[in-house]
């Protein structure tokens, strides 16, 4: 069978795609499997009539509301290899081989967890990168934000607007200029420019940073944007990347470098929210509709 579109990755970017497919009469097979990028959060935020949703609950609503349109089809399934080209791709899910002639990749990325004692431990509990995600329900408290680069400096003030206990660790990694440090000055934002040992925590609750120099400072939310990685298939199929690293697309279709391949959300963009993944599918899948009924009528399919 021929697949109009093959979708590989089953999270907000993908159900929005598929929806937007479905509804246009496409023939399309969704294939979700293995963990969830954000498979530590307890609740999706800051997504209109969905604020405060389970990520499984999401995903469980998603599936359910496809299931009116018949030629969507959801599948459990890894898929470990794509080949061919546009028009005529095989993909492979396990032993079995199927046939599309366009593909979606809709895979999010993999976070590298840092080499702090204890970073690991509260990723996606005490350790945030979204303050639209997260800063609601943690307002008010004490904010440390990890300086992996100076670019962070305008990321700091703008966490002022949730509490004012911002503090910016360095990690003694940089020195900050001049000029930045006026600046978090005068936002009210704290530097620390010492080394950290470790993250303290009480039932993965933050409670306070040690320091190398055996004093420590107490905080209850730690921002953080560490290195970024695509899955394997991703790196398989030799995409082009952004000077950020994520899949580079045309702007408008949504297109990789590969020709037939696309791609929404997360591996898209640093831009990573529920709510910026699905957009970014629905518009994937409304390009791609375009150029596929196009094409077909021409060809004399429909």
């Amino acid at each position: 069978m021929m697949y109009d579109v093959v979708i590989v990755g089953g999270g907000p970017a993908g159900l929005a795609t598929a929806l937007a497919l479905g509804r246009a009469r496409k023939q399309v097979l969704l294939c979700d499997a293995g963990p969830r990028r954000n498979a530590l959060a307890s609740r999706i935020h800051n997504f209109v009539t969905r604020d405060g949703t389970p990520p499984d609950e999401f995903r469980k609503i998603g599936r359910q509301q496809l299931e009116t349109y018949p030629k969507v089809q959801v599948r459990d399934v890894y898929v470990d290899k794509i080949e061919g080209n546009k028009g005529n791709f095989s993909l492979h899910l396990g032993n079995e081989l199927v046939k599309a002639r366009r593909v979606v990749l809709c895979l999010g990325v993999i976070d590298e967890m840092l080499p702090i004692e204890g970073f690991r431990e509260l990723w996606g509990h005490s350790i945030f990168q979204c303050p639209y995600c997260h800063g609601w329900e943690v307002r008010d408290q004490v904010w440390a934000v990890l300086a992996l680069h100076p670019m962070i400096v305008p990321f700091a003030i703008h966490l002022r607007g949730w509490t004012q206990n911002v503090i910016l660790f360095t990690n003694a990694i940089h020195e900050l200029s001049p000029n930045d440090r006026e600046r978090l000055e005068k936002a009210g934002v704290k530097v620390e420019t010492r080394a950290i040992q470790r993250l303290v925590a009480k039932d993965q609750h933050l409670e306070r940073i040690a320091l190398t120099d055996g004093t420590s400072i107490s905080c209850q939310v730690l921002y953080a944007h560490p290195p970024q990685k695509h899955v394997a298939l991703v790196n398989q199929l030799g995409l082009v990347l952004d000077e950020h690293g994520s899949v580079k697309v045309d702007p408008m279709h949504r297109e990789t470098s590969v020709p037939g391949i696309y791609a929404a959300g997360d591996l898209t963009s640093r831009m990573q929210a529920a709510i910026a993944a699905a957009a970014s599918g629905t518009h994937t899948g409304a390009m791609l509709n375009h150029e596929l009924t196009g094409e077909m009528a021409e060809q004399g399919l429909l």
